[in-house]
């Protein structure tokens, strides 16, 4: 029986016989995955676990986790092995962890194995199970805030979309009687106004008074339309008319109410505009654009002055007509690289296992 090798693998000069020459060298397009995956390991881990530490007990006042620092073992098997092997490229990610216990004023360190990582190749792959797989990028809305219009009886009516980098979204409308509603995660829509007693402008005449450099057009009064069609009154009512549109069917209560919203939008374990939204939302305000601006967490929640931006532009587009955004423009978009996409399925991972503990 005949035997068959395998020839060697010659690396050869590449040749141009085109008339007109390369303008430029081709780049390394593997280089964005290989960098999304370095991201991930020496900083994107670590986002996740200052997000996620301390891990406190059921009561929160005893116990106490913290997951102070993280390494990858020495794989178990090289690239070459797990081929023949059929068996996954990957390392032990190993964590320093601090368990505080603040009844007896007592501490213990210990090292935990926390699960296998896969490894990139340099070719920007990975091996599971003996294939040569490789995770392709996504091509994303981006956060931030966006402002749409639809158009009725030849005339345009705005709104605007708030798009987290995760939590709930919030999308305003205008309604033909110049009403502004908006939508929480896409449910029953409430008074706009609602939700501005909600976040903390309880009356009537505070509400008006911010608008009133704004909402200057001689017939279409938007801000007074919307009070007139309000159900609240007053900040524990308008807590209660958000309440029950986000949790139609539960008992509503003003301290529920509160709870919830407190935890839906001022949380940032709940909800992150992320950098690229915030970037994104204080570029269209005009607001501070730097690294510090846009990187603290504190700064990645909506705030209720973010609110009212987002109202004060809706009135002056629909005063204006000016032409709305194109969410499907590319400069609207934005590309999710491997990094980011593992680690989200990471950060799944970790609030899986925060409940559990």
């Amino acid at each position: 029986m005949s035997q068959y090798r395998r020839m060697p693998v010659t690396t050869r000069e590449r040749q141009t016989f085109g008339a007109v020459p390369d303008a430029m060298e081709l780049p390394d397009l593997i280089e964005v995955q290989r960098r999304s995956y370095r991201w991930f390991l020496e900083e994107g881990i670590k986002e996740l676990f200052s997000e996620v530490s301390p891990v406190r007990d059921f009561i929160g006042r005893d116990l106490e986790l913290y997951f102070e620092d993280y390494y990858l073992d020495e794989p178990k098997f090289d690239e070459k092995t797990s081929r023949l092997k059929n068996v996954t490229y990957e390392a032990p990610l190993r964590v320093k962890t601090r368990l505080s216990n603040k009844r007896n004023s007592t501490t213990k360190e210990q090292e935990i194995y926390l699960g296998d990582l896969p490894l990139m190749t340099p070719r920007g792959t990975f091996i599971i199970n003996g294939v040569e797989r490789v995770v392709v990028s996504q091509l994303v809305r981006s956060a931030g805030a966006f402002f749409t219009a639809d158009v009725y009886r030849g005339r345009r009516y705005y709104g605007a979309k708030i798009i987290p980098n995760r939590g709930a979204w919030l999308e305003f409308e205008t309604d033909p009687k110049n009403v502004i509603w908006v939508k929480i995660d896409r449910k029953r829509k409430v008074a706009v106004t609602s939700l501005l007693r909600a976040f903390g402008y309880p009356n009537d005449e505070e509400i008006m008074a911010i608008f009133k450099d704004i909402d200057t057009h001689p017939i279409n009064h938007y801000i007074e339309a919307t009070l007139n069609k309000d159900a609240a009154k007053n900040e524990e009512e308008g807590l209660i008319e958000v309440y029950k549109r986000i949790r139609p069917g539960d008992r509503a209560t003003a301290d529920n109410a509160k709870s919830l919203i407190h935890s839906m939008f001022f949380n940032f374990d709940r909800y992150d505009l992320g950098k690229v939204g915030r970037y994104k939302f204080n570029l269209r305000f005009a607001l501070d654009t730097s690294d510090a601006a846009v990187a603290d967490e504190e700064k990645r929640i909506i705030s209720k002055e973010d609110l009212v931006q987002i109202i004060r532009e809706i009135i002056r587009l629909n005063i204006t007509q000016d032409e709305p955004d194109d969410v499907d423009h590319l400069g609207n978009r934005r590309v999710r690289a491997v990094g980011e996409l593992i680690q989200s399925r990471f950060r799944v991972g970790l609030a899986r296992m925060e409940r559990i503990i």
